[in-house]
């Protein structure tokens, strides 16, 4: 057959005729040099295709499929999906009149910009000998269209773009802030969020969502330039397969984002090491799996950090090297345990600094101690505890330490690759509860914490709450927010606000009711 036909006209008889005589639809996968590369016999009203190996988000996949329809009926919802999916050149269905002669030719091909919901054109109905005869070259000049646009990206920018999914039976407003959640934990990882899907039901044991949400969500990224799905939920290495065969997207869960951000922001040898240890802890029951899903992730999101280049181990393998990086965390935590026992001989006091990441509890410190600690906002920028000296009259000094936020459905990888971190809060004498009082849902966040303080048997250690961000809050809110929290109001950027908290801290202290742990 000549390339630039669709399909030639004694092609479309033959399939036709063929098709009337089996009463099941006919489909066939033509390259671009005219060549059949697949012919598939479906049933009366569809077709079920072979895989096809996608050449790019910006190229289409080099076959056009030209199929049968036996009731006279226009390209269907399932055609024009298999269009998007499969980023075929064209799609052609041929109407099969009862003689078995071909009829109403209906056709359409994706297009690289388009403001509907549908990235497809349905092009005019024509008869098979009416088709023109251009056809490579308009798939040459449509290709191009695709390249030229490449979705309005600047010539620098190379962040990755997702679209992020949120499926549970929760009420929409807790729903819409822990997808909020998730565009800030992207947004931290370095993910520009293009669009966002809320799905209320209970998460599909296959899929996540529904098939057909999930094919929508792979059109809308198609559509917006994305790479990228990202799940607001753990996934199973099931799930992560079953997505994965389903599209040739990046698919990355809650977990790989949280570990990507703790990839970036790890400096130190030991938080080098907690970050490799809990992305091979996540990583190892995927490893077995069968499936192309993390052979997309080298580079970008899901695989920075110091153990990207240990990510595609074996079991045995992944499992020795846990084990000596495991060591290796041990060693540290117990020279951390020395440095600790020295402030207890000399009696210093300890302050830890807790709460929720992002909630000011770094700029608190800096403020305190005048220190320059890495501040940012941005979700984990402090990792590895940080202690700073602060003096108060009488010679007295106090230890303060910094540690890594909490975060709601903290992943238990990285709990377990930083219980040296969390060790640090045991041996604390005092616990300052940082809360931004000027976050809507700074409740959800501040049960978080309680209820991550109390997994970790701190619970029962003084703690004191700090109102943080004062300026941006209604004075009669952060009046009754102090009252009901017992908080100290102050805001992190102006040490003028400090002085109750510093009273309360000096004098609670060195009272016989809290002396420093020994």
């Amino acid at each position: 057959m000549a390339p630039d036909q669709l399909i030639s006209p004694e092609l479309a008889r033959a399939i036709t005729e063929l098709s009337r005589e089996l009463n099941r639809q006919i489909g066939l996968l033509i390259d671009r040099r005219g060549r059949v590369s697949a012919a598939v016999v479906g049933d009366a009203r569809s077709l079920f295709l072979p895989d096809i190996n996608r050449r790019g988000r910006n190229r289409l996949c080099g076959l056009r499929l030209v199929h049968t329809h036996l009731n006279a009926e226009a390209l269907n919802d399932d055609d024009l999906t298999d269009l998007a999916l499969l980023r075929l050149d064209c799609i052609a269905a041929i109407e099969v009149g009862p003689d078995g002669l071909p009829g109403t030719v209906h056709r359409a091909h994706l297009m690289p910009a388009n403001d509907g919901d549908e990235p497809w054109t349905l092009l005019e109905q024509s008869k098979v000998h009416d088709l023109p005869e251009d056809f490579l070259s308009f798939i040459g000049a449509l290709e191009d269209e695709f390249s030229r646009l490449s979705w309005g990206r600047d010539s620098g920018d190379n962040m990755d773009r997702a679209v992020v999914i949120h499926v549970s039976g929760r009420p929409h407003t807790a729903a819409q802030d822990s997808i909020d959640e998730l565009k800030e934990l992207a947004r931290s990882a370095g993910i520009t969020v293009v669009h966002e899907i809320i799905q209320r039901r209970n998460p599909d044991p296959k899929f996540v969502t529904g098939k057909g949400k999930l094919k929508f969500a792979i059109i809308k990224a198609m559509q917006l330039g994305a790479e990228t799905i990202v799940f607001d939920m753990a996934l199973s290495p099931s799930q992560m397969k079953s997505i994965s065969a389903f599209t040739d997207l990046k698919v990355v869960d809650r977990t790989q984002v949280i570990l990507d951000i703790f990839a970036l922001h790890a400096v130190t040898r030991e938080g080098k090491l907690q970050v490799e240890l809990a992305q091979l802890r996540y990583r190892q029951p995927f490893l077995g799996m069968k499936s192309s899903a993390f052979s997309r992730l080298t580079g970008g999101i899901g695989g920075r950090g110091p153990g990207e280049t240990k990510l595609e181990v074996d079991r045995r393998r992944a499992s020795d090297r846990i084990a000596r990086l495991e060591r290796e965390v041990s060693k540290l935590g117990d020279r951390r345990e020395l440095r600790r026992g020295v402030r207890k001989r000399k009696g210093v006091p300890t302050v830890a600094v807790v709460g929720y990441t992002n909630a000011g509890k770094s700029t608190l410190l800096n403020h305190l101690t005048n220190s320059q600690v890495t501040a940012e906002d941005a979700l984990f920028a402090t990792l590895n505890p940080v202690s700073r000296r602060i003096r108060f009259p009488q010679e007295r000094e106090v230890i303060i330490t910094d540690t890594v936020g909490f975060i709601r459905e903290l992943p238990k990888e990285l709990k377990a690759a930083f219980r040296t971190t969390f060790e640090e809060l045991h041996d604390a004498d005092m616990l300052l509860h940082v809360i931004d009082a000027s976050c809507p849902d700074f409740e959800d966040k501040y049960d978080t914490v309680v209820k991550l303080l109390r997994e970790l048997e701190l619970d029962t250690k003084p703690t004191y709450c700090v109102l943080n961000k004062q300026d941006k809050c209604d004075p009669d809110t952060l009046a009754g927010l102090t009252e009901r929290f017992d908080g100290f109001p102050l805001s992190a950027l102006d040490r003028s606000s400090f002085t109750d908290l510093l009273t309360k801290m000096e004098t609670d202290l060195w009272s016989e009711d809290l002396s420093p742990a020994t």
